[in-house]
C-alpha cells in the first residue's frame, strides 16, 4: 500500500503543533491498538522505550501499545501464516525478509525515514533490509556473524591464517573451526570469490540457485579447507564450551563472556584472517553476516500506519540502539552508536564490525543445503577428500555439490 508523500512523522509533528497551538489541546490522531513482537529478553526494555515515545508524542495518545514476547526466529513464520492476526511492528532475522515481502507482511519504509536509515546505519545492515531497490525494514543490530577469538600469549599476529595455525601448533594449542557447517564454510568459499545464493518466488519457493562453487575459486577454497583440517592443531567446532586447550577459535558474540573466562588476561579478538591460496594469491576470509530488523505491517488505516512508522523509526534510532546495547548487549547497526565509547570498548563487537565489511547478509537457503554442506565438510575431515586428491577429483566433488544445490531450486 503506497502512500505518504511527506514524512509521516513530520506530518504528525505539524498536526500536533497546530492542535496544541489552539488552547493546548492534544491532536486527535485517531485511536487503536499497536501490537509489537520482540524477543523475551527485550520486552521490558521495549516497554520502557515506548513510555518515552509516548511522552514525546502526545498526538498518538489515543493508541495503546502492547508488547508481546515473540523471538525473531519465530516472528516471520507467524506473520506469514496469518498476516492479519500478526503484529503491527515486529523484529525478525534478516534471512526472512524476502518471504515476508512476498507474503505482504512488510510495508516499504516511507521515503524520509528510508533516507535516514540509509545514512545512519552500516552498509551491511541496510543491504539486509533491502529487497530489490526498496528498503522494507529498519535495522536495529549488526551483531550476528563470526570472527576470531584468540589467546594473545599464543597467537602473535592474527592477520594470517597460516600464522595463527603455526603459532597454535608451536604452542601445542588447538585451532577451532567448524569445517562441516554450511554457515562457517562460506568463510573460505566466499572469501575466494565463489558464490552460492538462492532466489524465491512470491510464494517463498526456491526458483533459482546462483552458484559458482564448481570453479577455480571453489577449488582454491576447498584446498584451503583441506590444508586447515590437516593441521595437528585443527579441531572441528565453534563452541567454546566444548573446546579444550584453545589457542584460537572462530565463534560469535554469543560466546564472548565464556571465551573471556577461558583466556583471562590473554583474551583478544580480531576479524577473520587472510589466507594464501594454492594459486599463490591472498584472500580475506568472508562468510555470512546476520542482522536483526524491525518491520512494519501494511495497514488499512493511514493514521495507524503513521503511528507504526514513527514508533519503528524511534525504536531503531541511535539513542535506542545504544540503550539496547547497554541493557542486553545487542550490537548496534547505527554508525554513531557503533562509535560510542561503550560499544568500542567491546572488543568482540569491534572485531565483528570489522569482519562484517567482508561478509554478505545471509539470505534464505533450503534446509537440504545445510545437510549437504555438512556432508562435504565431513568428507574432508574424514580424509575422503584430501591433499592427495587431484584437481579433477576436487572439481568433481564441487560439481556434484553445486548440481545438488541447484536441484533444490527446481
Amino acid at each position: 500500500m503506497k502512500k505518504r508523500l511527506v514524512s509521516v512523522l513530520m506530518a504528525a509533528t505539524v498536526l500536533a503543533t497546530l492542535f496544541t497551538g489552539c488552547g493546548g489541546k492534544k491532536s486527535d490522531f485517531g485511536s487503536g491498538e499497536v501490537k509489537i513482537w520482540v524477543a523475551d529478553a527485550v520486552v521490558d526494555f521495549t516497554n520502557a522505550q515506548i513510555d518515552e515515545f509516548k511522552k514525546a508524542h502526545p498526538e498518538f495518545d489515543g493508541y495503546t501499545f502492547n508488547v508481546e514476547a515473540t523471538g525473531e526466529g519465530d516472528a516471520a513464520g507467524n506473520m506469514i501464516t496469518d498476516v492479519k492476526a500478526g503484529a503491527d511492528i515486529y523484529v525478525f532475522a534478516q534471512d526472512q525478509i524476502a518471504r515476508l515481502v512476498s507474503a505482504g507482511a512488510l510495508e516499504e519504509v516511507e521515503p524520509e525515514n528510508a533516507k535516514k536509515v540509509k545514512a545512519e546505519n552500516d552498509a551491511g545492515a541496510v543491504a539486509a533490509a533491502t529487497v530489490g531497490e526498496k528498503l522494507y525494514a529498519y535495522p536495529i543490530t549488526s551483531d550476528n556473524g563470526y570472527f576470531l577469538y584468540y589467546d594473545k600469549s599464543v597467537v602473535k599476529d592474527p592477520s594470517t591464517l597460516e600464522g595463527i595455525i603455526a603459532d597454535c601448533e608451536a604452542a601445542g594449542k588447538n585451532f577451532y573451526f567448524e569445517a562441516n557447517s554450511g554457515w562457517y564454510q562460506t568463510a573460505f568459499f566466499f572469501g575466494a570469490g565463489a558464490q552460492l545464493s538462492y532466489e524465491t518466488d512470491d510464494a517463498g519457493n526456491f526458483t533459482k540457485c546462483n552458484a559458482s562453487y564448481a570453479s577455480p575459486e571453489g577449488v582454491v577454497a576447498l584446498k584451503e579447507i583441506i590444508e586447515v583440517t590437516s593441521s595437528k592443531a585443527f579441531k572441528n567446532g565453534s563452541a567454546i564450551s566444548n573446546a579444550t586447550d584453545v589457542g584460537a577459535i572462530v565463534d560469535g558474540t554469543w560466546d564472548a563472556e565464556a571465551v573471556k573466562e577461558v583466556f583471562g588476561d590473554n583474551y583478544a579478538c580480531s576479524k577473520l584472517p587472510s589466507f594464501e591460496g594454492a594459486d599463490g594469491k591472498t584472500y580475506q576470509m568472508s562468510g555470512f553476516g546476520g542482522f536483526k530488523l524491525l518491520g512494519v505491517k501494511p495497514q488499512e488505516d493511514e493514521n495507524k500506519l503513521a503511528v507504526c512508522d514513527a514508533l519503528a523509526e524511534f525504536l531503531s534510532s541511535e539513542e535506542v540502539q545504544l540503550a539496547r546495547y547497554e541493557a542486553v548487549n545487542w550490537g548496534p547497526s547505527n554508525l554513531k552508536a557503533q562509535q560510542s565509547d561503550v560499544v568500542k570498548a567491546d572488543v568482540a563487537l569491534s572485531a565483528l564490525a570489522d569482519q562484517l565489511q567482508y561478509t554478505i547478509p545471509q539470505g534464505q537457503y533450503p534446509g537440504e543445503y545445510w545437510d549437504l554442506a555438512k556432508s562435504l565438510g565431513d568428507s574432508v575431515i574424514a580424509g575422503e577428500i584430501s591433499a592427495a586428491s587431484s584437481d579433477d577429483d576436487l572439481n568433481k566433488a564441487l560439481s556434484d555439490f553445486q548440481t545438488t544445490c541447484e536441484s533444490y531450486a527446481k
